[in-house]
């Protein structure tokens, strides 16, 4: 079987089908969807705010500060309205109802010409006023600019409000839509076959699960964001320039295909990056875990200066990989800034002079140009959110291999537990209940990799009771066979029947609450040496008290600071290896098994510590189902039945006197130890 389909860190992806992604990411959205909605809502909403600013400049431009009077520009127009020198004579009109304007008009008549209700002065005199008289001709312009100000602030404080409100919705369903993934894919790497971890370093997966996830979170935020705002901002931009002028507005467009063309590039250029790069995170995170965990044997074979070339060479070409990214950006970010300026510069040139022709007005140059700068503010963004979305992609392009591995597999259909809402697991296959009363081993063959068997036509049965022992050479497939009863591996021919039902038909999980099975190296997790034991299990305490005393645990327990509660070391390595032996014998008691499996449980081991251990397994076996697989043989001498097994084949099997009797393997094994 072979459960890295695509997945080695080594292996091309192909091209790229973000839709694809998007796709597959969509169930993770929905349970979110209407707060993603509300949140687009707002980000609609700021955009038509942020475009509005420009707008109300213009106003307060043409109508309060510069304005311009539609009647006098007419008049000006067809009768020339120009002095001598040919520039266009701006003038300010003044209803004249107001007896304070009247005496003002009257203190400098020279200055203003009537017309009918109005009296008409050129801005150009207005510096010959008094500040006090200026002040009172435009009062009305005034009220209007300080209206236009309480405008301005209005749309900051809303615009403010808004974005608070759709930042803090979009970072709650992203926090929860990553969340909801990071337990999709700890749940699955969880269910998924020893095989699998044989064949993916632990950095490697420890990556898979925090960096790339968290890469997703600017995916689920900012992008989202940028798709509608910065879209709507370009889109709102285009229409608003062209209806002000469209002659100028497709002026300020003729640097877009530059635009354009300088971002596909970029866009080609940095998805191959970023692949290149998680690539690199994960074997720095795997030679790091490595490191860690053999430091032992780096520090006594003097490796130290060897696998310090090793990670400098990872971290080199990660930091190559890095620099490349960054020279992409370089070039990227102020190519859109110089086409951003040329635009502006364009919008300047040309729009000045219609000024100057009283083609537009100043408000409405003021706003193009201001118009102008906000389009390319979010090209320049795209660079950035291009950044995290090719970023996230190549995320997410490991996590759904991750996600996809064994889905074709058998081990996996059976073992596979999807996480429901409400915190419970579904799980696939056939329920099983009552006790263990008997295992069988039809013609069972089994290989690690393809073309190699390790098991080889395996038949025998194991009644309810019984102890069998598997004895053999080192490599003769005795783990293995242990292996595949608790469903680590299944069978590549032939099958295994536990109380008549195929094995691959019954749910894992309920056929592993049945078993208990205790290793040479007893993996002990962080935590307290109840949590090791008895984990989540509700035992009264003269439960705990029998279970510590029957494993042999009691004594060197009781020596521990705070006792059951003492906190353990990772790995428990604060206890010998026979203490945490007998922690893991008394884990088997807690569970109450109908079977036990013991691969060589008693290796490695003092000699009165193996005393401690043997007596602690002879409880534990009594009265239940055991299969012993042991290299000492004096450890299965009292086992009712003893199988030999030498190249993955069974060839010889009875009592230990029945087989020392014939003087076969077994009996030379006997006489190797002796």
């Amino acid at each position: 079987m072979h459960f890295d389909f695509g997945y080695s860190e080594e292996d091309k992806l192909g091209k790229p089908y973000d839709f694809k992604l998007f796709k597959r990411l969509y169930p993770f959205f929905r349970p979110y969807r209407l707060l993603l909605l509300i949140s687009i809502l707002f980000v609609i909403i700021i955009t038509f705010l942020s475009l509005s600013i420009p707008y109300v400049t213009r106003i307060a431009i043409d109508r309060y500060i510069l304005p311009v009077d539609a009647s006098v520009k007419a008049k000006e127009y067809k009768a020339g309205g120009a002095d001598a020198s040919g520039v266009k004579i701006r003038k300010l009109r003044i209803n004249i109802t107001d007896s304070k304007i009247n005496a003002i008009i009257s203190k400098y008549k020279d200055l203003f010409e009537i017309e009918g209700s109005f009296a008409v002065i050129h801005f150009d005199d207005l510096s010959k006023l008094e500040k006090e008289d200026i002040s009172l001709l435009r009062r009305y312009d005034i009220i209007g600019v300080s209206l236009v100000t309480a405008l301005f602030l209005v749309i900051i404080f809303t615009d403010f409000v808004l974005s608070f409100l759709q930042n803090m919705l979009m970072e709650f369903a992203g926090q929860r839509i990553m969340h909801d993934l990071r337990v999709s894919l700890f749940v699955h790497i969880q269910n998924l076959p020893i095989s699998f971890f044989n064949e993916n370093p632990v950095g490697r997966l420890v990556t898979r699960v925090t960096n790339d996830v968290q890469n997703m979170h600017e995916l689920f935020t900012s992008v989202i964001t940028f798709v509608f705002k910065d879209l709507f901002l370009l889109t709102g931009i285009a229409v608003l320039v062209l209806i002000m002028d469209w002659k100028l507005a497709l002026v300020s467009f003729t640097v877009l295909p530059f635009v354009i063309f300088a971002s596909i590039n970029f866009s080609r250029k940095s998805r191959d990056i970023f692949r290149i790069l998680r690539t690199k995170l994960a074997e720095i995170n795997t030679n790091l875990t490595e490191t860690i965990g053999g430091i032992k044997v780096i520090q006594l074979f003097l490796q130290e200066k060897e696998n310090y070339h090793n990670f400098k060479r990872l971290n080199h070409e990660n930091y190559l990989a890095g620099m490349k990214q960054i020279r992409i950006l370089a070039v990227f970010m102020p190519l859109i800034e110089v086409l951003g300026v040329v635009s502006v510069a364009t919008v300047i040139f040309y729009g000045g002079g219609s000024v100057l022709t009283e083609s537009i007005s100043i408000g409405s140059l003021v706003a193009f140009i201001s118009y102008v700068k906000m389009f390319f503010r979010p090209i320049r963004d795209i660079a950035e959110k291009y950044n995290i979305m090719q970023n996230a992609m190549a995320s997410a392009e490991r996590i759904f291999l991750i996600l996809d591995t064994g889905k074709n597999e058998k081990i996996s259909k059976a073992a596979a537990e999807i996480p429901l809402q409400n915190g419970n697991f579904r799980q696939y296959g056939s329920d099983f209940r009552g006790k263990i009363t008997s295992i069988v081993f039809d013609r069972v063959s089994f290989g690690y990799d393809t073309g190699k068997s390790i098991l080889k036509d395996i038949s025998f049965a194991v009644s309810a009771g019984e102890t069998v022992a598997v004895v053999g050479p080192t490599g003769a497939g005795k783990t293995t066979l242990i292996n595949l009863i608790v469903r680590f591996y299944d069978p590549v021919s032939g099958h295994i029947f536990i109380n008549g039902i195929d094995i691959e038909k019954i749910e894992v999980g309920a056929l592993r609450s049945k078993i208990a099975l205790v290793t040479q190296d007893s993996f002990l997790f962080s935590g307290s040496v109840r949590e090791n034991i008895f984990s989540k299990q509700d035992l009264s305490e003269r439960e705990i008290e029998y279970i510590l005393r029957a494993s042999n645990c009691k004594s060197f327990i009781d020596k521990l600071p705070d006792g059951v509660d003492s906190v353990l070391t990772e790995g428990g390595g604060s206890l010998s290896s026979g203490e945490r032996q007998l922690i893991s014998i008394a884990r088997a008691f807690g569970r109450n098994p109908d079977l036990i499996l013991l691969d060589e449980a008693t290796s490695y081991i003092d000699s009165e510590t193996e005393q401690k251990i043997q007596e602690a397994l002879f409880k534990l076996m009594k009265d239940r189902t055991s299969i012993v697989v042991a290299h000492r043989l004096a450890a299965v001498r009292n086992a009712d039945r003893i199988i030999v097994i030498n190249h993955g084949r069974i060839i010889e099997t009875g009592t230990h006197n029945e087989l020392i009797k014939e003087k076969g393997p077994y009996f030379r094994l006997t006489q190797l130890q002796d």
